[in-house]
């Protein structure tokens, strides 16, 4: 099987590129003058965003840098070891809303600390594939496109966060304890 799937990944993207070209073959559609109108609306996208982008770096890295996640996990801990979630995990559970790049730069310290076959290290990879950066979507992608008011769109985002961080906290307790 592993094989197969390996093998599978390979021909993939070609396979669905050369669909795509056919398609535009079969439509008479200039893929290639359609791909580039799409990079240029892509790279004028990303000009518009870079305000929002640079605002939520800064505040990932001014709320990590400033010892609140720290402080955090110290008042969660009773709670922590009563689920027997490791303290490690908590700073990822706070900065996984925030940025990817942080939370992927946590999940690092994580590995690195705990090594690569720990629970820790199990946990965060399945809170790391469950959640998603709620506020760098909210913030960026309704920037790049005006919308003002998306607090329920950030509240959903939250809930959903919060479900995928309990829903891996219970999935790894039965897998991995």
């Amino acid at each position: 099987m592993i094989k197969f799937l390996n093998t599978l990944s390979i021909f993939i993207l070609p396979f669905i590129i050369v669909v795509i070209l056919c398609f535009a073959l079969y439509k008479k559609t200039p893929a290639y003058e359609c791909f580039v109108e799409g990079a240029k609306d892509g790279f004028n996208i990303a000009v518009r965003i870079i305000p929002y982008l640079v605002a939520i770096i800064v505040c990932a890295a001014m709320f990590r840098a400033s010892g609140a996640i720290d402080i955090l996990s110290g008042i969660l801990k009773p709670v922590l070891n009563y689920f027997k979630i490791p303290a490690e995990t908590t700073i990822l559970m706070v900065t996984r809303s925030l940025s990817g790049s942080a939370s992927l730069g946590v999940l690092s310290d994580i590995i690195s600390a705990t090594g690569v076959n720990s629970y820790a290290t199990k946990l965060a990879a399945v809170i790391t594939g469950s959640s998603e950066t709620t506020f760098y979507v909210a913030s960026v992608y309704f920037g790049a496109v005006g919308i003002k008011k998306f607090r329920h769109a950030l509240l959903a985002g939250i809930l959903a966060d919060i479900v995928g961080i309990i829903a891996a906290i219970w999935i790894c307790s039965i897998f991995f304890l």
